[in-house]
């Protein structure tokens, strides 16, 4: 059997967790350290001995992260169609792991993709986003009240950012911040839906025989004003890139609103303080660099 603790500088699955993967699926014959590369992120690949079946662990980081994940596995999860996200085997909360399918494909930001085929990935990446955020109505009453609260926390945390950034950040960067957020709260309402959280290429998978494209890493799903999920494309593969943004909202559906789209921008520039403050002590430079390019952008006038 080849197991994750015998690999230099992997992270080991708990021998508890391990026990309790295997009374679900039967003995396991590989157990691979499947973590991002970030604080925080315990995955690991499983596979079956009998017929090699291959299964993820998961052990959130959080209980917040546990129930946000198993909520959207579980209620939104399924009706996005079989192979365009994981399966939820089981979970259990003693040790806020969850068990699921693996899905087709290989990471998109791994893959050597053609421009026509990056545009292809982005417009489905739009329709799936699109199916995932469903509608208002299929929000409670209470998830528009926590949609409403996370638009103000994101909006309160931009002074948070800045105090721990120190240095970090120019005076002009921080009027910009600044300027920003006190637009945000002069915007929402916002159009609400049921988010992703971290939507973006890192956790696309691409099968590029059938051209199919699946969804991972749901910790972060949340009722959350729809525009949030859009941050970060528009950050980073979307910049200099307006075919891809195109093919996403043909996929999508629809365009952005005015407000929305003025909104992106406040949200930019909420994301590129976070990114600035939290890839510093984490020795992230492409983080840092994205947040610093974000606000440049942002005190030039263009977009986001």
């Amino acid at each position: 059997m080849t197991d994750s603790k015998s690999l230099p500088g992997s992270k080991s699955l708990p021998d508890a967790v391990h026990a309790w993967a295997q009374s679900i699926l039967g003995p396991l014959t590989v157990v691979r350290d499947a973590s991002h590369p970030r604080p925080g992120s315990r995955v690991w690949e499983v596979t079956h001995q009998r017929d090699g079946a291959r299964h993820f662990v998961k052990i959130s980081p959080t209980p917040k992260f546990f129930a946000r994940e198993t909520r959207a596995y579980r209620q939104t999860a399924p009706a996005l169609g079989p192979g365009s996200v994981p399966r939820l085997v089981e979970t259990n909360p003693q040790w806020q792991a969850l068990l699921l399918t693996a899905v087709p494909g290989r990471g998109v930001t791994s893959l050597p993709l053609t421009p026509a085929r990056q545009r292809a990935v982005h417009r489905q990446a739009g329709a799936w986003l699109s199916r995932f955020h469903g509608g208002p109505r299929d929000l409670s009453p209470q998830d528009h009240a926590e949609a409403a609260a996370e638009v103000a926390r994101a909006v309160h945390g931009a002074e948070r950012h800045l105090e721990s950034a120190e240095d970090l950040i120019g005076e002009r960067e921080r009027e910009t911040v600044r300027r920003h957020a006190a637009e945000l709260t002069r915007l929402d309402p916002l159009p609400r839906g049921y988010v992703h959280g971290d939507f973006q290429e890192r956790n696309w998978l691409f099968d590029t025989g059938p051209g199919r494209l699946a969804v991972v890493d749901l910790e972060r799903a949340r009722p959350h004003a729809v525009v949030f999920d859009i941050v970060r494309l528009a950050c980073s593969p979307w910049v200099g890139r307006p075919d891809l943004r195109a093919a996403f909202f043909e996929g999508y559906g629809r365009e952005l609103a005015d407000k929305e789209e003025r909104s992106l921008r406040c949200l930019a520039a909420l994301d590129a303080v976070s990114a600035i403050s939290w890839g510093v002590p984490h020795h992230d430079p492409e983080i840092v660099a994205r947040g610093h390019a974000t606000l440049a952008r942002l005190e030039r006038g263009d977009a986001a």
